[in-house]
């Protein structure tokens, strides 16, 4: 090895909480850095990717078959922008299915699959499935339909392949037998059968409408999307568009979540740029001024200038360089569960980082570690070799002095007055001290506003409809073949007569409130197939189910539409939506915008008295009962059972709802990173007060002559950081703040979401005013090791150090 090389070694072996403090800052900055880039580059890809190879269409339009002709139809082709069209194409919709009693997959132990209600089907029929000129269609398995009695489906357990689905609201109750499962990158359809087969549908009453299928010019944002639409519009015949599906909904669901990491990674990475940085001058400034001797006995052995320059940047090269390589290979790890989900829901193959971003972040951190290292280290070089060698590290005499005389005047006992005076002999120190203190209580902040939504929106999901003592549900019964049945019919379609065990409910003694709901079965027209009509029995607000906008349902005719749904489908209060129940329809009016993320958060709520006064059956799975104070569970079960028992129901536990798994991931990812920051910061604090102390040994070694204890020794260390500590925390609570609110904003959009005021008011007396203090805790916690060090040395060898 080279003298230099010797030389470097030697200075990182001395300095090892120095160099562990450099890779670890490093590491967070990189880790955080190469995941926000790497995300916001790629996050798209799968999906652009499938939507590029499979010519998928920008936007797809389902006209009513009564009120236009297929001319008609395709001659909206040549609206304006529009640069391409396919179809029209047969479709039918709003079709009430059944999984078939020979499918062989389940629901839970004891619940099979076979005779449940599947959703709303809209099947379709195209000249050539296997071969679309637009929006080509991926088969994940079995085949393609070659028979009139055979259909392919894009949301079916893969169990039930080879089985049937039953299409309960047409007469005569067609079947079909399931011969495979595709993917539709835009969800055109939920079903694609032969042109016999869609036949066989339209025969038994199916409505025949027709879809055409879109790519335009412009169509990258909602306004030009909603441009597009009252383009295809205008050369329409009047009132013959029933619904529409836009591209940017679809890439929406299939990449929020993985959108929804980058804004808080940037921060993340941002911050731990900047404390990379700030520790490096810190560190590498120090090593300097406190090996000033060895500057000078290295250059009178015949070191360069631009040697010892080198020698002092490598110092903090080398275990930068270290953090760097891990923080790459974390951030690439953590991004492989993140883009694998992403690609799995397009169809495609797992999306990696791309290599320039595992090549420019890291090259770029070392390049802004080295020219930060070289800045101290130039100065070690250009020092003469006399002067190094002579030189005394303590503070000049008059620096400082008017403080200490204003310290000494106030009340306080002596250690605390001498603590309070010291930064100002060194104010540059002292503000380094602020300035890592500063970056961990602006990363403290940050995180816990952050932690406080992430917290704030699982309750969220485990209320509204999810919240409940205790449920009435259906009673299982068994078949003549021993098999558990739902329902009083034997139909495992469960559902209860509502206003009966609503009566019954509220007859037991210890409820306090019920309400009941299910799933209507029911589609909204124009909106995405994933969406929900709950119909609901008696008064949920118990639930604290929070209004956007608008209010809550009061009148037949009325509904509450969720604030995913509106943001998907453009929907305002005031609009009117069309449902659909077995080819019945009822125009509901939107009252109220609501925070419902239940069964995927497109859901439409309505009395169901405003399906009975339509025409349409009302659907009532369960039922959530509040018991009243001091009630007993059991005991109230017990009681239930027998009331309900004559109406095929039954008492069950309330297992909630169940927290995001994704807002879990973001979770511990913003504390594993909040850690490393904090630390990093304390290390900081550590590595100055660390060289302030060695360099005010010999002060030390006279207060102690005069009496100073061990005590008051850590008295006075401690309390030359709390004023720093305070002043950082103080600046940096405000920042981290306003930095949180501004993450939540561009998180919130990515997922096509509005949180409420209970979710993004996070700071709250109680959470700011520990915050407040978190900056003194920080620079207390770094500087506690140094402190205990300080009043371990012995007397005489400190007043022999210089």
């Amino acid at each position: 090895m080279s003298p230099l090389g010797k030389i470097v070694r030697s200075g990182i072996g001395r300095r090892r909480v120095q160099s562990f403090v450099m890779a670890l800052t490093t590491l967070a900055a990189v880790t955080s850095s190469v995941l926000s880039l790497g995300l916001l580059t790629v996050v798209q890809a799968p999906f652009d990717h499938a939507f590029a190879s499979r010519h998928a269409a920008h936007f797809a339009v389902q006209f009513d078959g009564s009120k236009a002709t297929a001319a008609q139809i395709a001659s909206t082709a040549h609206a304006a922008g529009v640069t391409e069209a396919a179809g029209p194409y047969p479709v039918t919709s709003n079709l009430d299915t059944t999984i078939g009693p020979d499918c062989d997959a389940t629901l839970g132990p004891g619940m099979p699959f076979a005779g449940t209600q599947a959703p709303s089907a809209a099947v379709s029929t195209r000249p050539d499935l296997a071969h679309s000129p637009m929006d080509q269609l991926v088969l994940d398995h079995g085949r393609w339909p070659t028979s009139a009695n055979e259909i392919v489906l894009t949301q079916w357990p893969a169990d039930c392949a080879g089985k049937s689905v039953v299409f309960t609201s047409l007469p005569g109750r067609p079947t079909f037998t399931v011969v495979g499962s595709a993917n539709s990158l835009t969800s055109t359809a939920t079903g694609f059968v032969t042109a016999d087969g869609f036949a066989r549908l339209t025969a038994a009453g199916a409505p025949g409408d027709s879809m055409m299928l879109y790519r335009f010019a412009h169509a990258g944002t909602d306004t030009e999307v909603a441009a597009d639409k009252q383009a295809i519009a205008a050369v329409a015949p009047a009132g013959s568009v029933e619904g529409t599906q836009s591209w940017l909904t679809e890439r929406e669901q299939a990449t929020g979540n993985a959108k929804a990491f980058v804004p808080f990674l940037i921060v993340f990475g941002v911050l731990g740029l900047f404390l990379s940085v700030l520790i490096i001058a810190i560190v590498v400034s120090g090593a300097v001024v406190s090996a000033i001797r060895r500057i000078g006995i290295l250059k009178a052995l015949g070191f360069t200038p631009g040697q010892v320059a080198r020698a002092y940047a490598a110092q903090a090269l080398v275990p930068a360089t270290v953090g760097v390589v891990l923080g790459t290979v974390f951030g690439n790890l953590l991004s492989v569960p993140v883009l694998s989900g992403t690609s799995h829901d397009v169809g495609a193959a797992g999306t990696s980082l791309p290599l320039w971003v595992n090549l420019l972040v890291p090259l770029g951190t070392l390049v802004l570690v080295g020219v930060t290292a070289a800045i101290p280290a130039l100065r070690a070089g250009r020092l003469p070799a006399a002067q190094t060698l002579v030189v005394g590290r303590a503070p000049k005499a008059d620096r400082g002095r008017a403080a200490q005389r204003l310290a000494s005047r106030l009340p306080l006992p002596r250690p605390i007055s001498l603590g309070l005076a010291l930064p100002f002999a060194r104010p540059a120190r002292a503000a380094l001290v602020g300035g890592a203190v500063l970056f961990g209580a602006v990363s403290t902040t940050f995180a816990m506003g952050l932690e406080v939504s992430f917290a704030h929106f699982q309750d969220q999901r485990t209320g509204g409809f999810n919240t409940a003592s205790l449920l009435v549900v259906p009673a299982v019964q068994n078949g003549p073949d021993g098999q558990p049945l739902h329902g009083p019919s034997g139909a495992n379609t469960p559902h209860l007569d509502g206003a009966k065990v609503a009566a019954a409910i509220a007859a037991v003694p210890g409820t306090k409130a019920a309400f009941g709901w299910g799933d209507s079965g029911a589609t909204v027209i124009g909106t995405p197939p994933q969406t929900e009509v709950d119909t609901v029995v008696g008064d949920l607000s118990w639930t604290n189910l929070e209004l956007l906008s608008g209010r809550w349902y009061s009148a037949p005719g009325e509904a509450v539409v969720s604030d995913r749904l509106s943001s998907a489908t453009g929907l305002h209060v005031g609009d009117t939506i069309t449902v659909v129940q077995q080819n019945k329809q009822l125009p509901l009016k939107v009252v109220g915008i609501d925070f419902d993320t239940h069964d995927g958060g497109r859901i439409v709520a309505t009395d169901a008295a405003s399906f009975t006064a339509g025409g349409l059956t009302p659907r009532i799975d369960q039922f959530n009962v509040r018991l009243g104070a001091n009630v007993d569970g059991p005991t109230w079960a017990a009681s239930a059972r027998t009331a309900l028992a004559p109406l095929n129901a039954e008492p069950d536990s309330n297992s909630g709802g169940r927290g995001s798994d994704v807002v879990a991931v973001m979770s511990a990812l913003v504390a594993t990173l909040t850690a490393m920051l904090v630390l990093v910061a304390a290390l900081g604090v550590l590595n100055t007060v660390v060289q302030d102390t060695r360099e005010r040994i010999h002060d030390l070694g006279i207060f102690k002559a005069l009496g100073m204890t061990p005590k008051q020794t850590v008295t006075m260390v401690m309390t030359s950081v709390a004023l720093s500590g305070l002043i950082a925390g103080v600046i940096g609570v405000p920042i981290g703040a306003v930095l949180e609110r501004m993450t939540l904003n561009p998180m919130q959009s990515a997922v096509g979401m509005h949180l409420p005021p209970s979710v993004v008011r996070a700071y709250t007396p109680g959470l700011v005013v520990p915050l407040l203090a978190g900056g003194i805790v920080i620079a207390l916690v770094g500087a506690l090791l140094p402190a205990g060090w300080a009043a371990r040395s012995r007397t005489a060898t400190a007043l022999r150090t210089e």
